[in-house]
């Protein structure tokens, strides 16, 4: 087969269902779904290759002979550090500062609320010692104590560690005590997995650089295993093309670096869906979107201007701080398999709790009791009870109802107005986090598009949309696979960084300009490494300035990485300002600003799939109809049209009160909207009255 008409597979593994986008040269793109399997994620990954290869009839070998490249989102680490389930640490630091790592911040989580730490990945006990410091300023204050690290060794091989995070006061400005404690580490225990906050995360700030590296080393051994198991799977039945690894930041890596960088795969799943968002928004040339992703666990929503998805530096998961570039994404518990509940004012409540992928929820009939958001919409008439997942799972109406009705007596209302009420509830909780991405950051919702993922987003998409007065929402016909589509779309990428704080008015240009280059330097090493040709690489520079006796940076474009490494400071300077006060609503033009953190972005080009445009069908939809169904609009029960949605083509228009269904996912029309199909057949909603194009016009005037 021709090079360009082989094979690329994205693999995201969710919380329920582990989604496959297979694509070709020709544009043709064909998505799948299995069954997560938690205890070992690769066998629903290879039962997911399995129904692909099985669709175009083929042995798996033989299909997997012809894929180019696997690009894997993973949440194996994610669930290592939610369910303690990480490797056995131990922790190496400076004597007389044993406690950093699980003192944390001593910050609150949240303003007025009682707050107790998560479990801390190494226990004190595991927390060893060394004589050693180096001051601020990168001199060696007291010399390396070599007994202190053997002798540390020898409790890490009685306590049996998989794992060993060295981090030590001040070893950014000069790393030579760390990688000597790690060459020790190395010939002592050379099983352990060793991880250095040199390596991890070489900037300022004790606590987060100790976290990064505690999570990097915790989680290494996991994923190291998942890898090497994948791997050899995957070789055993013939393929032979690139396996590329999803990272936080909304890259990509190979699976050596993600072995040694564990940590920067934390929150890899979600991390492909505003890069997916990116690509729908811009077939009609917008750039500022907002992306949901509304799955079985979870909802994930973000924000895209620009065309660029929001990065931050204040990641965290479980509890646990990540301070290595990731995209930002807020996350709630709002999924198809969401609980309802009564809270303790006696009010409905939807989530966090999930009924997750085993026993999922009551009409999946697999066990489950307890009502979910997927009972509440089979209830509602949304969901075709003989259509779930194309009719592979057929769902229990009378096991949803049971579920739903152990709440109407303690509501004192019908098994409808319960379902609805958990619709509404459920539908109000993703507004509101919306709202956290945007109006709190100092965007308007109405002047982005919404990008709706998920299985079970478009179900909801539209209530949203409307709480939010959002005029337009993009349904890609990919939705249900939204993020394996944004990681095939995915460029290898890997983030540099070198802590340099002075005064602005002390920064010495070409010390700072030294810096880049060696940064530039290491990330045109590791991505010619990876195979990517020098005309391929790009790299972009940024610094993080704050104002003098501020706790929080801004990061800012540096320079333009044409070549030239200077900054340009007053430039800088300018543009803090002005991100400044589009974050937190004021700025301080003659106030001292100091630099702190010097940042290479580096990108590898990678080649992306491209999807066919459909020929044009005509306004008119009535050949995908496929009959009517009662379901709940405006308050009451309505027989309303019901489409196949692979059946509805470029320009057809669907007017709500409507539901069109796919295979995998279900969109809901309500009665004041209308659905279009594009040009690549995703589905544009909008309210009657208004036109596509006057909508794309406005938001184009409006960014």
């Amino acid at each position: 087969m021709a090079e360009d008409t082989r094979y690329r597979v994205g693999v995201d593994v969710g919380g329920t269902f582990t989604d496959l986008l297979v694509t070709d040269g020709t544009g043709a793109a064909r998505l799948y779904k299995s069954p997560t399997t938690p205890r070992d994620p690769s066998i629903g990954v290879l039962e997911g290759l399995e129904r692909a290869a099985r669709d175009q009839d083929r042995p798996l070998e033989e299909f997997l002979a012809d894929v180019a490249a696997i690009v894997h989102g993973t949440t194996i680490t994610t669930n290592a550090v939610l369910t303690g389930e990480g490797a056995r640490t131990g922790f190496v630091t400076t004597k007389g500062f044993r406690d950093v790592l699980n003192m944390r911040r001593g910050l609150k989580a949240r303003q007025f609320e009682k707050y107790a730490p998560p479990p801390p990945l190494v226990p004190r006990q595991r927390i060893q010692v060394v004589e050693e410091r180096v001051t601020v300023d990168g001199a060696v204050m007291t010399p390396l104590k070599e007994e202190d690290v053997r002798a540390a060794a020898r409790f890490f091989r009685e306590e049996e560690v998989e794992a060993v995070a060295v981090s030590c006061l001040w070893s950014f400005q000069n790393p030579q005590h760390e990688e000597r404690i790690g060459a020790i580490l190395g010939d002592e225990l050379p099983d352990a997995y060793i991880s250095l906050s040199t390596d991890v995360l070489p900037q300022i700030r004790v606590y987060e650089r100790h976290s990064t590296t505690a999570l990097n080393a915790y989680v290494g051994p996991v994923l190291s295993r998942y890898l090497r198991r994948l791997r050899e799977e995957l070789s055993r039945r013939r393929f032979s093309g690139t396996l590329l690894i999803m990272q936080s930041n909304g890259g990509v890596m190979s699976p050596e670096l993600a072995q040694r960088f564990a940590s920067n795969t934390l929150l890899s799943g979600p991390a492909a869906g505003p890069l997916a968002g990116v690509f729908y928004a811009a077939t009609h040339g917008l750039e500022n979107a907002i992306t949901i992703d509304m799955g079985g666990t979870s909802f994930d929503v973000s924000l895209v201007a620009g065309g660029t998805p929001a990065v931050t530096i204040e990641g965290e998961i479980g509890g646990h701080r990540v301070a290595s570039p990731v995209v930002d994404i807020h996350t709630i518990g709002a999924g198809g398999g969401s609980v309802a509940s009564i809270d303790s004012g006696g009010l409905l409540a939807v989530g966090p709790k999930s009924a997750g992928a085993d026993p999922g929820p009551a009409c999946y009939g697999r066990g489950g009791s307890e009502p979910t958001v997927t009972d509440a919409d089979l209830l509602l008439g949304y969901l075709d009870p003989d259509f779930f997942h194309g009719g592979e799972l057929r769902l229990d109406v009378e096991a949803a109802r049971r579920a739903i009705g152990r709440l109407c007596d303690p509501l004192g209302v019908e098994e409808t107005e319960v379902a609805a009420g958990i619709y509404r509830v459920v539908n109000a909780n993703m507004a509101a986090a919306l709202g956290v991405v945007s109006v709190e950051r100092g965007h308007d919702p109405r002047e982005f598009v919404l990008v709706v993922a998920g299985g079970a987003g478009p179900i909801h998409a539209a209530a949203i949309a409307r709480e939010l007065e959002i005029p337009l929402i993009l349904v890609p016909r990919e939705s249900s696979v939204y993020c394996a589509v944004g990681m095939l779309i995915s460029d290898l990428q890997h983030d540099y960084v070198r802590t340099y704080a002075h005064d602005l008015d002390q920064v010495d240009l070409s010390e700072v300009g030294e810096l880049y280059r060696d940064m530039a330097t290491d990330a045109r090493a590791t991505l010619t490494g990876e195979g990517v040709p020098e005309a391929r690489i790009e790299l972009e520079f940024s610094a993080d300035l704050r104002y003098v006796g501020q706790f929080n940076e801004v990061e800012v474009p540096a320079v333009d990485g044409a070549g030239d490494t200077e900054p340009r400071l007053a430039e800088m300077v300018a543009a803090f300002h002005g991100r400044h006060d589009t974050l937190y609503g004021y700025s301080m033009p003659g106030a001292p600003v100091e630099l702190i953190n010097l940042r290479v972005s580096a990108r590898g080009l990678t080649d992306k799939p491209e999807f066919a445009r459909g020929d044009h069908g005509g306004t008119d939809p009535s050949p995908a109809r496929k009959g009517s169904r009662r379901a709940y609009f405006d308050g009451e029960f309505t027989e309303v049209p019901v489409y196949d949605g692979l059946r509805v083509v470029n320009g057809n228009v669907v007017a709500g009160p409507a539901i069109v269904e796919q295979p995998t996912t279900t969109i809901v029309i309500p009665a004041d909207s209308e659905l279009e199909c594009d040009a690549y057949n995703n589905y544009l909603i909008h309210p009657k009255g208004t036109n596509v194009e006057e909508l794309r016009a406005l938001l184009l005037k409006e960014s």
